[in-house]
This record gives structure tokens, sequence and C-alpha cells, in this order.
């Protein structure tokens, strides 16, 4: 293990104690694949302070990290992680409404989507119906502007609170709010994943409604994605992004590849948007598929698949 990685951990374990450093930790455990060999250390943080004091303990160091939320767009190689990886946890996963205006609410960049929704349709507050079935945490959303049925996380975004994490820049873990306007909001993209800011939290601008009502909507979306989508077997939700003019899964179906599979991994025959893990599956068969599918469609159509899903120490 490189030098700067454990003297970072020893810094580190006297932050947040050494009960939330996890040592060789595999990361299979903390993404939405399933797959992934072992980060050097996983390392829970809390809140705002914790957070700047790693941060800063890893920049200082030179160690190499990154940083995630529920890992749903993640494939991680099957030799791991040589880094440090920091995951938001405590004070991060907290939601609440504002006491002088109902409709908005805070929500801590570690809060799932789906636990999001529950929350709001409990409390009669719609909205946000569209993001119910989208997997990973609030603050990967908002960081690339994540969204489904006509609806994207800019329409609910009134604010985010941002930490600049570049080392060396003069806001280093600096802490501040930003409009959904400064946001820069555009197709899955943000200001944050320009200027490397780490999204902590968002206030969501909702409206209200008859809970049961909302409860339907989300029943009936959910529906809809259960009898397009492959939600059934792990994956990291749509494998390439959309190109200009057409659709991923549209151009991959017409290329014959639906059921296309190497090992354990598998273009869905239920969405070939999707490639999934139907069991088993290692980092490498997700990548043999990925690589098979992106030569094949552009063979055929001349556009050339770019992956939507963050490949981590590995590369097509």
């Amino acid at each position: 293990m490189h030098e700067a990685v454990l003297r970072s951990i020893d810094k580190i374990a006297g932050i947040t104690g050494e009960d939330r450093v996890l040592r060789d930790e595999p990361m299979s455990r903390h993404t939405s694949f399933r797959i992934g060999g072992p980060a050097a250390a996983l390392v829970l943080v809390s809140d705002e302070r914790e957070l700047a004091g790693v941060l800063r303990a890893v920049d200082e160091e030179g160690a190499d990290h990154m940083l995630i939320g529920n890992g749903s767009n993640l494939l991680v190689s099957d030799e791991g992680y040589p880094g440090i990886v920091i995951k938001l946890a405590g004070e991060f996963e907290d939601i609440s409404q504002d006491i002088e205006d109902p409709c908005r609410v805070r929500v801590g960049a570690a809060k799932l989507m789906s636990s999001t929704a529950a929350f709001l349709t409990s409390h009669g507050l719609s909205g946000f119906e569209f993001a119910s079935g989208i997997p990973g945490s609030i603050g990967g959303a908002v960081f690339m502007n994540a969204g489904a049925y006509g609806g994207e996380m800019k329409d609910v975004v009134s604010s985010v609170r941002v930490m600049d994490v570049r080392p060396g820049s003069g806001e280093a873990y600096a802490a501040y709010e930003l409009s959904g306007e400064e946001m820069d909001f555009s197709y899955r993209h943000s200001r944050a994943e320009d200027e490397g800011f780490l999204v902590l939290s968002a206030v969501l601008e909702l409206t209200k409604d008859d809970p049961e009502a909302i409860q339907a909507r989300v029943s009936e979306l959910a529906s809809k994605r259960n009898s397009k989508q492959p939600v059934n077997y792990p994956s990291a939700g749509s494998t390439f992004k959309r190109p200009v003019g057409g659709y991923a899964a549209a151009l991959i179906e017409q290329s014959g590849l639906k059921g296309y599979r190497v090992g354990g991994a598998e273009v869905s025959e239920k969405h070939s948007g999707f490639v999934i893990n139907t069991g088993g599956a290692t980092a490498g068969d997700v990548l043999a598929v990925m690589r098979h599918v992106r030569d094949k469609v552009y063979e055929d159509s001349g556009i050339t698949l770019e992956p939507e899903v963050r490949l981590i120490n590995c590369s097509l």
C-alpha cells in the first residue's frame, strides 16, 4: 500500500475514530452492481467538520481518494481501489421541513431517493414523484441532475449546499449555498461536476397535495418502471449515456445485443440499456460486455456510445 495512503489512514482515524475507518473494505458492499474489489480504506464521515478534516488529511499527504454516495453509478475494478473512499453518513442522511415554509425541505446528500420520496409523500408534498424510483442518494442525483419520466432534479431543487474540495483553491473545504440557477443544471450535468464541488445537501421546493393522490402517482410510476426495467438484478442503472439524436437502448437492441452475456454480466432482456449482474459477475465481465456493445453499435450505426456508469480503477 502506498505510504501516503497509510499515513492518511492514521490521520483520519484520529478525526473520525477507528471504528469508522474500514480497512481493506470490499467495494462490492457499497455499489448497487454488487461488484468491486477492496478499497485500501473506506471512511464514514458524519458531518461537515469531519469531512473537511478528512479531505485536508488526504490532500496534505497526497493520497488517492474519492467520495461516494450510495454507489449506484459505479463500476469498481476487481482489483479494487488503492486509495481511500470517503462515504457520507450521519448528518448527511438528515431530512427536515422548513419551519416557516413547510413546502421547502432540506435533504442531506446521503439520504436515499426512495426514503426522501417516502418522507415527502407522507407529508403531502408533491413534485418529487418522478424521482421516487431513481436509485441512489440525493447528492449523486443533484450532482448529475438525475431525471425520469419527464422530470429532473433541477425542477425541484431550490438551492444546494456544496463544499469546494479542490486542494489549493482559495475556498478549499469551505461550504456555502448556491441557488438552483447558480448550479447551471443541464442534461445529466451540473456546475458541481465542472468545478469539483461536493454536494452536502439540497433544499427541495414542493407543493402541497393529498398524500393518497401522491402515493397513487408514485405507485403508477413504480409499476411502469418494474414492467420495463430489470429491477430484480444488481446494476448501475443506464449503462450508456443517451447519444445525440437517438437512444442507447434502441441502438443496442437494433444491433441484436439483447441478452448478450459474458460470465455473469448480461445486456438485460427486459431493457437493453441496462447491463445487469445475473450472479457472480466481475468487473471484467461487465467491461467485456460494454466493449462489445460499444464496438458493435459503432459498427452498425456509426454512433459511439459513452459510458454513463463511472469506471473506477478500470477503463474501456
